[in-house]
């Protein structure tokens, strides 16, 4: 759980590194897609931050380099990709913006639960595995869709793939977070406040 990550406080690892390059291509994301519409380097952008995705997970265990701004470096960039693609993909009319919006909301209600879990001692929860799997469809979904604006057969299987890989991540992105919130209302109930139990001691 949240009280029990490493306190390992390095900043300067390969892998935090790779995590920083990843967040700085956001932005290149965003202005390759909006300003002179270059999908393909789009794509090029977004097939980087997936290898580096995984090379920093797998260094950091390999290199024994598991830190505190790892663990936080880590799913920020995979949710401001996220988010980054949606916003990009809503304003070409790729996607609806009715899925835009959708994704955003389920972070919302994440962050709303912090507060709740502090009151107990956690800063957050052990991520599920529906989770990861919601974030793999989505993280596949929209380069897929991005690919299928186009004319052509590729075109077309790209974007009834990226479809297949939305829909599935979309409603697992919602599933996780319900289990997330079920398992914070679990916590709250069996679990005595920490200043409660404070005061108490």
């Amino acid at each position: 759980m949240g009280s029990d990550t490493t306190r390992d406080t390095r900043v300067w690892t390969i892998p935090n590194l790779l995590s920083m390059v990843r967040l700085a291509g956001v932005p290149l994301f965003l202005w390759l897609v909006l300003g002179p519409e270059a999908d393909g380097w789009a794509l090029v952008v977004l097939a980087i931050s997936g290898a580096t995705d995984y090379a920093d997970g797998w260094l950091a265990r390999r290199l024994d380099q598991q830190t505190v701004v790892g663990q936080i470096l880590d799913p920020v960039a995979d949710r401001l990709y996220i988010l980054a693609v949606v916003i990009g993909l809503a304003l070409r009319d790729v996607i609806p913006w009715w899925l835009a919006i959708s994704l955003p909301l389920r972070d919302l209600l994440m962050w709303g639960l912090v507060p709740l879990l502090r009151t107990r001692g956690y800063s957050s929860l052990p991520v599920h595995f529906l989770g990861k799997a919601a974030t793999f469809n989505l993280l596949y979904a929209f380069p897929l869709l991005l690919l299928g604006d186009g004319d052509g057969t590729v075109a077309r299987l790209a974007e009834v793939f990226g479809w297949a890989f939305a829909i599935w991540g979309v409603g697992l992105y919602w599933w996780a977070g319900i289990l997330y919130a079920w398992q914070v209302r679990k916590l709250l109930a069996t679990t005595e406040p920490r200043a409660a139990s404070a005061q108490e001691a």
